[in-house]
């Protein structure tokens, strides 16, 4: 194909933070970028070329972005399928990736019996829709992870139901149609950001470690911490959903490592993902760069990994909603081994993703030494992290 600068424009369905390093990371290669979020001001919009105001499935305003662009994406599951789909045939405009992709994975229950249908590992998992049958399925399975099948990410509409008891809470906290997975005895989780380009090209990044605590990721550690076959098996199954799955981009593969040392699929994001924010610094074209040239059709760029990295995320620290201001960046500013990202959010809420750090090593270390430095960066970067705050001096 040729390519020629300035290159094209393109829409995004989304502009928070995701949008926002996918501005900043193809600017460079002259991609004019226009997202649509219902947030005025989101964080995406003081790094791409335009947004325009309205909700992610408001019809009126997606078919005006496609008038507006060359090529369609979202960075947001909350994306319409059907909306995207409409606005591509009519402006003849392509999207991706596809949105029957976007629909398949939008209701974890869809998405977990498409896998297990492929014969992808999962682990076991029944819809409930009332109290009395959530009540059995704990008791068969001695606990579970209460999932809405809709509308829930970054730890939202997860519940753990551990008691027969907490069943009619935890199904009315969900408000709505749910899944029940078993708890796993897991020794930890892993995830892996895949891409598909054209012509059906596949690459993977390396595996990563995730670190969660109240459903809500921490830190990732690359290269994950993880024996041999796990990383061969991690790989290998993260080729499977690739190839289950239509439409170019990059995909955040979750993954549980059992104590077994098995490989079982947790959720899939048919877009950049928290898990590969590490890509930015240690690997040759971060994951942003990556999903743009694919949904392009532009030739992809390596996914080698070019510095052990340990990323770690600044949540909003505060007891209530407050206007964001972050103290204690100076230590972060001045660490030669640190990068610091901000997502531009407004306003700081408990728990709420407002930035990340990436600490990175020196590449070419024995597979012990390896292992140590993972260690100590993994310290480092939770000190580095831990040292800033939204709390008032």
């Amino acid at each position: 194909m040729s390519i020629t600068l300035p290159g094209p424009t393109l829409g995004v369905v989304g502009g928070g933070q995701l949008g926002r390093m996918m501005g900043e990371a193809v600017a460079r290669l002259g991609v004019e970028v226009v997202v649509l979020d219902p947030t005025p001001d989101c964080p995406a919009s003081p790094v791409v070329s335009d947004q325009i105001v309205a909700d992610f499935d408001d019809a009126d305003a997606v078919h005006e972005l496609a008038s507006r662009v060359d090529a369609l994406t979202f960075e947001i599951e909350l994306a319409d399928p059907d909306v995207l789909t409409a606005a591509s045939e009519e402006h003849d405009v392509p999207v991706q990736p596809d949105p029957d992709t976007l629909r398949t994975i939008q209701d974890k229950l869809v998405q977990k019996e498409a896998l297990q249908d492929a014969g992808i590992p999962v682990p076991e998992f029944v819809p409930v829709a009332t109290a009395e049958g959530l009540e059995r399925v704990v008791e068969e399975f001695g606990g579970v992870m209460l999932k809405a099948r809709e509308g829930g990410y970054d730890g939202r509409g997860n519940v753990p139901v551990e008691s027969p008891d907490d069943a009619a809470d935890a199904l009315d906290s969900i408000g709505g149609d749910a899944m029940a997975e078993e708890f796993l005895d897991f020794e930890r989780e892993i995830a892996v950001m895949g891409l598909k380009g054209a012509d059906g090209e596949t690459r993977t990044y390396p595996v990563t470690e995730t670190i969660h605590r109240e459903e809500i990721l921490r830190e990732s550690v690359v290269p994950a911490r993880s024996d041999d076959p796990v990383i061969a098996e991690a790989e290998a199954v993260a080729d499977d959903v690739l190839s289950l799955l239509d439409g170019r981009g990059v995909y955040g593969i979750e993954l549980f490592e059992t104590r077994e040392e098995e490989v079982l699929v947790n959720e899939i994001a048919p877009r950049p993902h928290n898990s590969g924010h590490w890509t930015i610094e240690g690997a040759a074209t971060s994951q942003f760069e990556n999903h743009v040239r694919a949904v392009l059709g532009w030739p992809l760029g390596p996914t080698d990994l070019v510095a052990p990295a340990v990323t770690a995320n600044a949540l909003g620290d505060v007891d209530e909603t407050q206007p964001a201001t972050l103290r204690g960046v100076e230590s972060v500013i001045a660490a030669p081994d640190a990068a610091l990202h901000w997502y531009g959010k407004e306003d700081v809420r408990p728990l709420r993703k407002m930035g990340h750090l990436t600490v990175t090593g020196e590449d070419g270390e024995s597979e012990a030494d390896g292992e140590a430095d993972r260690d100590a960066l993994l310290s480092r970067a939770r000190e580095l992290r831990d040292g800033l705050t939204f709390r008032d001096a």
